[in-house]
């Protein structure tokens, strides 16, 4: 991997990684974009550049980390469901990851479900109701539900917040925490899994600190302006920039590109 093609799967990463638009089907692009797919490297950087966009969300919502022992039972009711199954079906996850027809299939599908969801709870939008942890443990199994390639976690969270009477900014800034954990615990995996297997070099510390600097600045602007947009317009252009893709991977897997997964 050069530093070119890791500059841009960073701001890929940082851009998708927090909007319902699934960050894998855009990591598939790139990386199959520049052949590099294939690489067991590239797969654990894709992952482990996660950190720096979860970085981000702690700048931006520090405050909320000094509010009250509450908040962490919340983010720990919320992350139980997906380290469970995460665990249980961890085989079955990653054959999954090696298809790129279902993520395409995910892409379409809940695009269509985000042409709607604007609609399904619009009285929402007049809804004061911050998260319980019931609604916590809710929002948790729909983000098992993200770990069918293309589903997109962020997606799922916020949808999952939407059905317990959550406005979108509410159920967006809960998706951005809960992203914490979740992430961290599949890069400190991803990380350990490719050093014991393989072991990093220099070379891969150094293209690791930058995909992760850049990560973390393209995520704290990516955070803000999906929060500017989704609070005044909605999930609809979502929605149409899913389906768009997903028929994208589609067309390129039936024309023979080889969409090896990251």
């Amino acid at each position: 991997m050069t530093i070119l093609e890791a500059l841009v799967l960073a701001i890929v990463e940082g851009i998708t990684e927090f909007l319902p638009v699934s960050s894998t089907g855009h990591m598939i692009l790139a990386s199959s974009f520049f052949g590099i797919a294939d690489s067991d490297f590239v797969k654990m950087f894709t992952v482990a550049i996660q950190f720096g966009a979860i970085l981000s969300v702690v700048v931006l919502y520090y405050k909320k980390f000094f509010q009250s022992f509450a908040f962490y039972v919340r983010l720990f009711v919320a992350f139980i469901p997906a380290a469970v199954v995460g665990f249980l079906l961890k085989d079955y996850i990653d054959a999954l990851l090696e298809n790129a027809i279902v993520v395409a299939i995910s892409l379409v599908l809940g695009g269509v479900v985000l042409l709607y969801v604007d609609k399904w709870f619009a009285t929402n939008e007049k809804s004061n109701k911050q998260v319980s942890n019931r609604s916590a443990f809710v929002i948790g199994l729909f983000q098992v539900l993200a770990m069918i390639p293309g589903v997109s976690r962020s997606a799922a969270t916020i949808i999952g917040g939407l059905t317990q009477k959550l406005n979108r900014k509410t159920a967006a800034e809960f998706s951005f925490l809960l992203a914490i954990p979740t992430m961290l615990a599949a890069t400190l995996y991803k990380m350990y899994a490719y050093h014991s297997k393989i072991g990093f070099n220099q070379d891969d510390i150094m293209l690791l600190l930058i995909g992760n600097t850049v990560a973390f600045i393209v995520a704290l602007v990516a955070i803000k302006a999906f929060i500017h947009y989704l609070t005044r317009y909605g999930f609809r252009i979502f929605g149409i920039y899913r389906i768009a893709i997903g028929l994208i991977i589609l067309a390129l897997y039936t024309l023979g590109y080889n969409l090896a997964m990251v």
